[in-house]
């Protein structure tokens, strides 16, 4: 299995919020950014779902300061995709 195969398979979650978000970082962004944020967003993707769901919602923070910028830029997606999501279902 590629490396990009694994971290595909571990994008799929529980929820289909948290699953859509590491999909797009991972389709749009991860293959351009440095190896320190792809490090950084493997160690994410290996957390349970309640503790990234947590991360992402802001209700707890992460261990690092390189961690905690990758999480504000999922919650960028986030954000876009419920507004999306809100307005397509209005």
């Amino acid at each position: 299995m590629s490396d990009y195969s694994q971290l595909k398979w571990q994008c799929r979650r529980g929820t289909k919020e948290l699953e859509m978000v590491l999909n797009h970082y991972l389709e749009h962004y991860y293959q351009t950014t440095s190896q320190d944020e792809q490090r950084v967003f493997k160690q994410l993707i290996e957390l349970e779902d309640p503790i990234l769901s947590d991360l992402l919602l802001g209700t707890s923070f992460a261990e690092t300061n390189a961690q905690q910028n990758l999480i504000l830029k999922l919650q960028h997606f986030l954000g876009s995709y419920h507004c999306r999501s809100v307005s397509l279902n209005s």
